[in-house]
């Protein structure tokens, strides 16, 4: 299989995921704004958002996904669709179960994220409504993570990078089509949530058909327990969703720090996020996503040197792609935060403080990443302990560095100690991986990040100097032109870097890799 060919599909999947979230964002900022009421919808979205980081794409995945490709690689194909089908089973009855008590006990759960709505009596109310809507999303989304990880272990990578995109549209059709037409237009996002996680479920099952693995659901989960691969996958799952579980509980803190702090925090932070989430996408998500079933498999054959090289191939591409993202983003957080979301009800003080919040998150852009390349190192290996060591060490430095940074900056600290707290993990596990001997760097990284250092030095430059001849702010009446001139600078800082990199002797092909089948 060609890993960079496979990496351009992913990425370009989820680049079209990320253009659509940038449309649906620039369509609920420009309709709402930042307020009370996109507070709302963004802390309810959060609490389902979050658990299927927690126990789906995160602690589940990394715990399934090694365990099916040994069983796919060793086993064969009918212990592999027995696992599959109980594992199914367990999960559908466990989150349908979570998804019930979510709707119950709404209320508390609200408070728990965001205390600071007990004293807003409208900001409470609107989002425990909005909660109630969404909380079956965790059970959609779980089942798709399922999907997902069933489909890459088949090397079938396009069906799941895509399927986010169908929520994306589905939020941009409630924007433009249903909002209009409720008493409370914020309520139609809740709804696009709900609609949007059953389109990407259904979307799943076509592809699993055609491979022949389509999970079938018993009626007696505890039937499926009896399963020893399952037993695994849930030994395995619960020191990983403490892995997880170290940046959920700082995201959750951080919520209900933001609660606490200027109305239009919450949305402030959120919009930076959709904005930090391209890149983490393109690259920590989608280099993650292919590594993990190539590593689980150069393990299961017990090929160190190639797990090894994998690793190097991945952390190489990471540094050549997502250090010029994360400068771009510092140094053109006001064209690119101007350009999408200055417009209807988002004013001039929202973009100050989400261009903020975008510095903050790019400072620790590398790191977010990183986490996504080198924690596979250890998923594929089963190896979960070793992450949440790391894990609780890092959420506790990450609110102690709250402590100092939010009363000085305030919203934008909270981002701040996220960034900074991802850049310790990552260099946490890279020791680790390094200590273990998992990992060996190959020859010329030196030379590698020299060059690399001085084409970034002139991107800055570059980008710096073109952005400062335009006033931002003031071309909110010309959108057109503001977005030529941001594509401008963009395009003018990409040739810049590109083009320093190829005189100092970079080559395309020398990023090239074919795994072994």
């Amino acid at each position: 299989m060609n890993l960079h060919k496979t990496l351009a599909t992913v990425s370009g999947m989820t680049l079209l995921s990320r253009i659509t979230g940038l449309i649906r964002e620039f369509l609920i900022a420009r309709t709402f704004g930042a307020s009370v009421t996109t507070d709302a919808f963004f802390v309810a979205f959060r609490i389902p958002n979050l658990l299927r980081r927690l126990f789906a794409e995160g602690a589940f995945s990394q715990a399934f996904v090694p365990i099916l490709a040994e069983y796919k690689n060793q086993l064969g194909d009918a212990a592999t669709r027995s696992l599959t089908d109980h594992v199914a089973t367990v999960m559908f009855w466990a989150l349908m179960a979570t998804s019930l008590a979510g709707i119950v006990f709404a209320p508390a759960i609200v408070l728990l994220m965001a205390s600071g709505f007990a004293s807003d009596p409208l900001a409470m109310s609107l989002s425990v409504s909005m909660t109630r809507i969404m909380f079956p999303y965790i059970l959609f989304m779980s089942l798709v993570a399922l999907a997902g990880g069933i489909l890459n272990t088949w090397r079938e990578f396009r069906v799941p990078a895509f399927t986010p995109v169908l929520l994306n549209l589905t939020f941009i059709a409630a924007s433009l089509f249903l909002a209009p037409h409720m008493s409370q237009p914020v309520f139609a996002l809740a709804i696009a949530v709900f609609i949007g996680g059953l389109l990407q479920l259904s979307m799943q099952v076509p592809a699993l058909r055609k491979i022949g693995m389509l999970p079938r659901i018993g009626m007696n989960p505890f039937v499926a327990l009896s399963d020893a691969g399952v037993r695994r996958v849930l030994k395995q799952m619960l020191p990983a969703t403490f892995a997880v579980s170290a940046a959920q509980i700082s995201l959750i803190i951080n919520t209900n720090i933001a609660s606490h702090l200027a109305d239009g925090s919450v949305s402030w932070l959120s919009y930076a996020d959709r904005l930090m989430e391209l890149p983490t996408g393109l690259l920590g998500v989608a280099l993650g996503t292919i590594l993990l079933p190539s590593l689980s498999k150069a393990n299961a054959e017990g090929n160190t040197a190639e797990y090894s090289s994998l690793l190097d191939w991945g952390l190489r591409l990471t540094f050549l792609l997502a250090m010029p993202a994360a400068l771009a983003l510092m140094i053109l957080s006001e064209p690119i935060t101007t350009t999408l979301f200055h417009y209807g009800k988002f004013d001039a003080l929202s973009v100050d403080m989400t261009a903020r919040a975008l510095i903050a998150y790019g400072v620790g852009l590398m790191g977010l990443i990183l986490v996504k390349i080198l924690a596979p190192g250890f998923y594929a290996k089963q190896d979960i302990r070793t992450p949440v060591k790391i894990g609780i060490g890092v959420l506790v430095a990450t609110q102690l560095m709250n402590l100092l940074f939010v009363p000085w900056i305030a919203h934008a600290g909270l981002a701040l100690s996220i960034g900074l707290g991802a850049t310790a993990n990552a260099g946490f596990l890279y020791l680790m991986l390094r200590k273990a001997g998992i990992y060996r760097p190959e020859p010329g990284w030196p030379l590698f990040l020299i060059r690399l250092c001085g084409a970034l030095l002139l991107l800055a430059g570059a980008g710096l100097w073109v952005a400062g001849h335009f006033d931002w702010m003031a071309m909110q009446a010309t959108p057109w032109l503001r977005i030529a001139a941001l594509m401008l600078v963009i395009v003018t800082c990409a040739l810049t870097y590109f083009g320093a990199l190829m005189a100092m002797g970079f080559r395309f092909a020398d990023f090239k890799r074919i795994s072994n089948e």
